[in-house]
């Protein structure tokens, strides 16, 4: 009875200590998963393709009507005078620049609105992290693109998208 007292002894230290051995290795995350999978980030990520995809579609549409309108103009060379050809000429040229212009501002306005939805989730699962790491008494976390070689027992990646899944539904894009 003594022996199997001390042998309960030494194994609950032993899992107690093993406890502690594991919250103290650095534990590590998957960013990337969690912006590409969470449903937040899916969202967001869905809403930003349609958008690009309709941008896309209507500087197409706006690129091939130019394309017909230089068409048009070549034709009329010879049927109006060099003054009103090289008029139509430079009417084209700068809706041409234009429509340069409003193409790169429209690429830059959907990449500012990605990287602030990838600001606002990251900024709300920075408290989601740290409350996970008192409760299972982490001491550090490491972003998974960071490392060259974890076991993949040390991954937090999985329970926190689970946690921001259940706070976060979606994330402002304007």
């Amino acid at each position: 009875m003594q022996n199997l007292k001390k042998f309960f002894i030494i194994l609950t230290t032993i899992s107690i200590l093993g406890t502690q051995a594991i919250a103290e290795l650095p534990h590590f995350i998957d960013f990337q998963k969690i912006l590409n999978e969470s449903n937040a980030g899916k969202k967001a990520q869905d809403e930003l393709k349609k958008r690009l995809d309709q941008t896309i579609k209507k500087m197409n549409e706006t690129q091939k009507n130019l394309q017909d309108e230089e068409k048009k103009i070549i034709q009329q060379k010879k049927l109006v005078s060099p003054e009103e050809y090289k008029k139509k000429v430079d009417e084209l040229r700068k809706k041409v620049s234009s429509l340069q212009k409003n193409r790169s501002e429209a690429l830059q306005k959907i990449s500012k609105q990605r990287a602030k939805a990838k600001g606002e989730l990251l900024k709300t699962l920075n408290p989601l992290i740290k409350d996970y790491m008192q409760e299972k008494q982490i001491r550090m976390v490491v972003n998974k693109k960071d490392l060259i070689l974890a076991d993949e027992k040390l991954s937090i990646t999985n329970d926190i998208m689970k946690l921001l899944n259940d706070k976060v539904k979606s994330v402002k894009l304007d």
